[in-house]
């Protein structure tokens, strides 16, 4: 659509000032576009200036002209996905649409509920035309289950694939997330462990996954020594690739197979740190994480779930009768939060402990 309407006609080389100016003074008209020619810039105007802001204006430019011309109307920019399928969906499945979207490298992962299932393919072309950056649009199929904590997808829009490199605090982790897991939403708990290593400690990962935390800490500390567990032959070749990817070889150690049985064989009294982020059967592992720290004790960072009928508190205590039952005590709980909400009223929470 086109418009005549009153416009700032302005040499090139006062277009920036004339524009400046004119949305100071409010009389710059937001819907239409510019214009340029060779010479000249068209700024439209809402409305006819006043005497006062026709005055400032010959105070601020030296010469231009105020006529009329024929200006294209400004497309509106859509800014979410939401917004994009206003026009697509009928208006009473818009609530259900997805508020959240979890980004992986170039994949975008939503969960589309059950009355959404015939209009998947939209919502997917939707999400990859307001996420430039994004190449797959996955939606999940399932929960997260079985020994790898694994789910099923289904590509819902753009290239076929599950296989990405994800960027995360100057890091690059290669995933194939049909194979190994990996939730951009502990991207803060990586952060936050890794800063709370000291120089010279020795860290166990017990469920290192692709290796987020193993490979962050090892980035970010010059003496470290990270063993990085993981029973997952697909996440354990992902995580010597991004071993190698990120230049932490001989700091970083991948260790292939069961934690409890990894830790009697090779790791007993070695560990300074354990981190635990098994959330569904990470207390089940409790001896392993107790055997592997230093007769002197340590930190244990335990990840778990609680929900609406459960508390924190509740799981500071399965947790400190979990670590006695080991042999060792909790000297002092040192920090817990809520990490993120899971599921409707269930949240996967920390505990950061000192063990002795």
């Amino acid at each position: 659509m086109v418009k005549e309407a009153l416009c700032i006609k302005v040499l090139k080389q006062f277009g920036e000032k004339a524009i400046v100016l004119s949305n100071k003074l409010g009389i710059k008209d937001e819907k239409l576009e510019i214009q340029r020619s060779t010479e000249f810039i068209y700024i439209p105007l809402a409305h006819e200036p006043s005497k006062n802001e026709l005055k400032i204006l010959k105070e601020k430019i030296p010469t231009f002209e105020i006529q009329t011309y024929t200006f294209p109307e400004r497309k509106k920019r859509v800014t979410s996905f939401v917004e994009l399928l206003q026009d697509k969906l009928p208006p009473y499945l818009l609530a259900s649409l997805p508020r959240t979207i979890d980004f992986v490298g170039d994949i975008a992962i939503v969960e589309v509920p059950p009355e959404l299932e015939t209009y998947k393919g939209v919502i997917g072309e939707a999400i990859l035309e307001t996420h430039k950056t994004v190449r797959t649009v996955l939606a999940k199929a399932g929960a997260v289950s079985g020994t790898y904590r694994l789910r099923d997808f289904a590509v819902i829009a753009g290239e076929p694939k599950t296989e990405t490199i994800h960027k995360e605090h100057g890091c690059q982790f290669r995933v194939d997330l049909a194979k190994a897991y990996f939730s951009s939403r502990l991207s803060y708990e990586h952060k936050r462990v890794a800063s709370l290593v000291k120089e010279g400690e020795t860290v166990v990962d017990l469920f290192a996954g692709v290796g987020p935390f193993a490979v962050l800490i090892a980035k970010t500390h010059g003496k470290v020594k990270v063993y990085a567990v993981d029973v997952n032959p697909y996440a354990f070749e992902f995580l010597r690739e991004n071993v190698r990817l990120n230049r932490v070889v001989g700091k970083v150690h991948p260790m292939l197979g069961d934690a409890r049985q990894v830790v009697e064989e090779k790791l007993v009294r070695l560990a300074d740190r354990v981190i635990m982020n098994l959330p569904e059967k990470a207390i089940e592992y409790m001896d392993a994480a107790c055997k592997t720290l230093k007769s002197e004790g340590g930190i244990i960072h335990f990840y778990s779930f609680i929900n609406a009928s459960d508390s924190l508190e509740n799981m500071k205590l399965r947790f400190t009768k979990a670590v006695q039952k080991c042999g060792r005590k909790v000297e002092k709980i040192l920090f817990t939060r809520l990490v993120r909400e899971t599921a409707p009223y269930e949240w996967q929470i920390v505990i950061d402990a000192k063990i002795r």
